[in-house]
């Protein structure tokens, strides 16, 4: 007995030796989600002088196929990111916007893992969804609304996307309305609820498109001969106003280059995201969540993705620091003891510096494999949004095709968030066991239970399904659960026995 414990004492020691500082500050970084990341940085940056932030501004792009080990971290210089913050945040949002439109046309690689972000989407900050969704209910239960409208509100509110605006189109806000809430309502029955929706404050909200966003905002403005040049821009200025021909616009406004100046001005203080901007009055109080993964879904299914930089700056090795050392090694023969100990000290810091550099770079490419993998195996939901689309996943799966550690991958699901299509999710959403059945095929257990759902949100309150009765409508469905899988996962899901669900 004692001799197994001294070889287990052993065989820990050796194992713990053999974890190298580099390596276990690695392990430290990639758990960091990005607000802690940026105050780790500042803190190295501190107490570390040979560290500082890097001047230039080369972004790679890293589509699929690029070599991710020779890639270096950028991001813009914290004095031009100040500046930009205290003068130009919703101008840059708006600029970040109207970029984005027409890149459903292009042709983009499946992948692009790159730091290559705007300025709007590096300084994203979510809340809890359910304060945006809370304020509207607000509104809305002090709108003069008919039962039916009321209800078609509701599920309005609950389509917006988290920028506030309704991208889906009217014809499947339609359908999904028939389906899902048995509301049969024609899309100009629907249309007429959201024209309502968008008298809602802030400005905007409810909105089908970027255009029509800025028209509302235009609308609540006071009658003058600026709003009428604001109005004539992005109506019939849409295109030259998107790709900044400003020259353009007014020659054929016929103004003068001092008027053109502040039409400019006040379109650049439009808010392309009001419903960004309703969180943002409200999340002072509430946890805050800054996605590290921002996941794009093209109408043709390309999922795309980028890595969110945030606050944090591009690091170097400072030049002072690096020339000092060659100095000094170059001369390192005629050095004094006191230059030696020089010498000994800036090198430390150098090697320091340039360690914690690789460590944040190995941080970027863990992330970006990871998130590539995962995508790549949920590819399916990030087209749809669909809980039941998740196939089975574990962290072994995303560990193998990787080539990183079980414990690395880990450590990545447990701390990061990506703001998709659908919503702002957890890395670990993504992942959930597999059910075989008898035949040979694998379920995701989040099928099953999305499935599960369903049915006890349909069922007739008087007479709530039992367990038995869940079991048999799955097996209808094609999910051959037992009763007692079934009461596992109505149990993991929150979800009472049948007597506590009836009214």
């Amino acid at each position: 007995m004692a001799q197994n414990q001294i070889q287990e004492q052993k065989q820990e020691q050796r194992l713990q030796q053999s974890i190298s500082a580099q390596q276990l500050l690695q392990a430290q970084l990639v758990e960091l989600p990005i607000a802690q990341l940026a105050e780790r940085i500042q803190t190295e940056m501190n107490d570390n002088p040979a560290l500082e932030p890097a001047s230039d501004e080369d972004y790679p792009d890293f589509s699929e196929g690029t070599d991710l080990s020779d890639y270096a971290e950028t991001a813009d210089s914290p004095e031009e990111y100040d500046r930009q913050r205290e003068r130009e945040e919703r101008g840059d949002a708006l600029d970040a916007a109207l970029e984005s439109i027409g890149r459903d046309d292009e042709e983009l690689p499946v992948y692009h893992s790159g730091q290559v972000m705007s300025e709007e989407r590096e300084e994203m900050v979510f809340g809890e969804q359910q304060s945006f969704y809370d304020q509207l209910r607000e509104q809305m239960g002090e709108t003069e609304l008919t039962q039916r409208e009321h209800d078609i509100m509701e599920y309005l509110i609950g389509s917006l996307d988290d920028d506030g605006l309704l991208r889906k189109p009217l014809d499947a806000l339609s359908d999904e309305l028939a389906i899902y809430h048995n509301i049969d309502a024609t899309t100009g029955e629907i249309e007429g609820v959201l024209r309502k929706l968008q008298d809602f404050d802030p400005a905007g909200i409810g909105a089908q498109s970027l255009q029509q966003c800025l028209l509302l905002q235009i609308e609540r403005r006071e009658p003058s001969r600026l709003k009428d040049l604001m109005r004539e821009v992005v109506e019939h200025f849409f295109d030259e106003f998107t790709k900044k021909h400003w020259h353009k616009i007014a020659a054929a406004l016929g103004l003068t280059d001092m008027q053109a100046s502040a039409l400019q001005h006040e379109l650049r203080r439009l808010n392309p995201k009001p419903g960004a901007s309703m969180g943002e009055a409200t999340g002072r109080s509430m946890q805050q969540i800054i996605p590290d993964f921002i996941v794009d879904t093209q109408d043709d299914g390309t999922v795309t993705f980028t890595l969110n930089n945030g606050e944090v700056p591009s690091l170097q090795v400072s030049q002072s620091f690096a020339d000092l050392l060659k100095t000094y090694q170059q001369d390192k023969e005629k050095l004094s003891r006191q230059m030696k100990e020089a010498l000994l000290y800036t090198k430390q810091k150098v090697d320091a510096a340039q360690n914690f550099i690789d460590a944040v770079r190995m941080r970027q490419r863990t992330l970006t494999l990871t998130m590539k993998t995962i995508i790549d195996l949920q590819h399916q939901f990030f087209e749809d949004g669909d809980e039941a689309s998740l196939r089975p996943m574990i962290l072994k799966d995303v560990a193998a095709r990787t080539g990183l550690d079980l414990s690395t991958i880990s450590r990545v699901s447990n701390s990061k968030y990506a703001l998709t299509r659908w919503g702002v999710f957890p890395l670990k959403f993504f992942f959930s066991d597999g059910f075989v059945t008898d035949s040979g095929e694998e379920l995701s257990t989040r099928e099953i239970k999305a499935a599960l759902r369903e049915l006890i949100e349909a069922e007739n309150k008087r007479k709530p399904l039992s367990d038995d009765a869940l079991s048999d409508a799955l097996k209808e469905r094609g999910y051959p659960v037992a009763r007692r899988t079934v009461a596992k996962y109505r149990d993991q899901m929150g979800i009472p026995v049948a007597r506590l669900r009836r009214n």
